[in-house]
């Protein structure tokens, strides 16, 4: 299973605010937390609203369930299946985003391996852990099925590796 659409580009840079006048309020100094006034992830917002709405356009309804690291909920977060429900079909697409605190990372991450998951480092220091290739449904082109990728303070799922990119949250980490 792939994604079915591209990533579309990063929004252009915001202009310049607009000037103030002295009659004006000054405006509203930034969160310090990244993506902290986008309310909580749903389905349509943790991916592109075109991948959604290409989605949407082909029938498909989508399925909300917690996120989950092995047998371990974890709140907050959310897990979101894509597929046509009018028939029984193992054509999804599965994306997911949950916020982790930075010492529960390595316990997820060991019981995936536990279980028989693989583990592999990214040069950009990020922690990628995907099924057992002999065990995955569907791949992506280079073999890899259901992955999660470990940050700081979040993890995201996909249905595959490359559609990990799909996964767009919070907003400010576009």
């Amino acid at each position: 299973m792939t994604a079915c659409t591209t990533p579309t580009a990063p929004d252009a840079a915001p202009s310049a605010p607009p000037a103030v006048t002295p009659t004006a309020p000054p405006e509203a100094t930034p969160t310090e937390t990244p993506g902290a006034d986008a309310g909580e992830p749903t389905c349509e917002t943790i991916i592109p609203s075109t991948t959604a709405a290409d989605f949407r356009s082909l029938g498909w309804t989508v399925q909300t369930e917690a996120f989950r690291v092995g047998a371990t909920e974890l709140s907050g977060g959310i897990q979101c299946k894509w597929g046509d429900s009018s028939v029984t079909s193992d054509r999804i697409q599965m994306f997911g985003w949950a916020p982790i605190e930075a010492d529960a990372v390595q316990d997820a991450v060991d019981e995936l391996v536990a279980s028989g998951w693989k583990r592999e480092d990214g040069s950009d220091g990020l922690i990628y852990v995907t099924e057992n290739p002999d065990w995955a449904i569907g791949k992506d082109a280079d073999g890899y099925g259901i992955t999660y990728l470990f940050g700081d303070d979040w993890v995201k799922i996909a249905d595959t590796k490359q559609s990990l990119v799909l996964v767009e949250w919070p907003p400010a980490q576009r």
